[in-house]
């Protein structure tokens, strides 16, 4: 089997890791996958004798350029193995390459993956899909807990919180500009997280998944952004010729870094859609905008993302033909749990499930 997904489990200390990565064995191995599990490498490392608040620079360094190599030689032998299934299979890392980078400076980072050969773009590519899941210590602290992993730093107390939070936008802020980046948000209930995570790689898989609306909300912002919200700049271009399914092409930009997606939305039923994703290089990315459809406009927006009080929003201020139209959109909060709406920003208006505010709708071009 050639198309195997890697898909990279996430987050910040007490996310609910261990019990997504038995729910992920139990659920896809049941629809007849070869589920393959890469364990955490740092906690090996850990156990093995390594110690990451070491004040030794020279064996930190070591320690870490060694991490690296082994979560690469780990990945790349696993999928060795999974290239010999004869059923479906898929690669679940418990956190990926760049999560070893939110533990340093910048400039150690830089110099680690040019000595093991690599770069950040290149470790970026590797996964099909990344999965954060937001640590407990954001809005679920009562469930925050240092019993299930022994060699956790980050200990049970408000500092241990604090350090807690910080290490969770840290490893998120590492992944973000992968085109698959999905944040899973904390919940009254558990059991939506996990529902959640199986959600998305669902999609990942192009298997069909419930339609659901998450909320939106027309907004005004009364104050800054917190300061560690990730900017970008997308344009969003809708495409002719494919009446069963939406079709469009996404150009997301963070500063320098480019990803373009193709992405197919077909509803194949009235409770379920199904959507498939992928990713694009600059070259083919240019010779399909020719196929846009005439009948609707390009969308530019600037997205704003962050997690506040562990929900995950974001907020797009559009441009064009639609400026001064800002719509706050949260991800994965669930039917009847209440939204944290930010002291920043002003609600105006609902418009969850109003049809004329989604994105395909907002592109169309109206009589002159």
């Amino acid at each position: 089997m050639t198309d195997i997904k890697k898909i990279v489990l996430t987050g910040g200390p007490c996310a609910g890791k261990t019990t997504a990565l038995v729910r992920i064995i139990e659920h896809f191995s049941s629809l007849g996958f070869k589920v393959f599990t890469i364990p955490e490498v740092p906690t090996l490392f850990t156990q093995a004798g390594m110690n990451y608040l070491t004040k030794n620079k020279a064996f930190f360094y070591e320690g870490e350029k060694a991490t690296l190599e082994i979560q690469l030689a780990l990945e790349d032998k696993f999928l060795r193995m999974a290239e010999q299934c004869q059923t479906p299979s898929i690669i679940v890392c418990d956190r990926g390459a760049m999560d070893i980078s939110a533990y340093m400076t910048p400039e150690t980072w830089d110099d680690i993956t040019r000595a093991v050969g690599t770069s950040t773009p290149q470790l970026r590519e590797r996964y099909d899909a990344v999965l954060h899941l937001v640590s407990a210590a954001d809005g679920a602290e009562e469930y925050y807990t240092t019993a299930n992993n022994a060699q956790r730093y980050e200990k049970q107390d408000e500092e241990g919180l604090r350090i807690a939070r910080m290490l969770d936008k840290k490893v998120m802020h590492a992944w973000t500009g992968h085109p698959h980046l999905r944040v899973i948000n904390n919940h009254n209930d558990f059991e939506t997280k996990m529902r959640r995570v199986l959600k998305e790689i669902r999609t990942v898989l192009g298997l069909p998944l419930p339609i659901e609306e998450e909320r939106k909300y027309i907004v005004q912002i009364t104050g800054p952004l917190p300061d560690d919200s990730t900017s970008s700049e997308i344009t969003q271009t809708y495409l002719k010729g494919n009446p069963d399914a939406e079709e469009r092409l996404r150009k997301r930009s963070w500063g320098k870094k480019n990803v373009y997606v193709h992405t197919t939305k077909k509803q194949i039923s009235d409770s379920e859609e199904l959507v498939t994703e992928r990713q694009l290089n600059q070259n083919l990315y240019e010779m399909m905008l020719p196929l846009a459809d005439p009948e609707r406009n390009t969308i530019r927006k600037t997205r704003h993302s962050f997690i506040w009080q562990g929900q995950y929003f974001e907020i797009d201020s559009f441009q064009d033909h639609l400026q001064g139209l800002t719509i706050l959109e949260t991800k994965g909060i669930a039917e009847g749990e209440p939204v944290k709406v930010p002291p920043f920003l002003k609600i105006l208006n609902d418009i969850t499930g109003n049809k004329d505010y989604y994105n395909y709708n907002l592109a169309r071009k109206r009589p002159s």
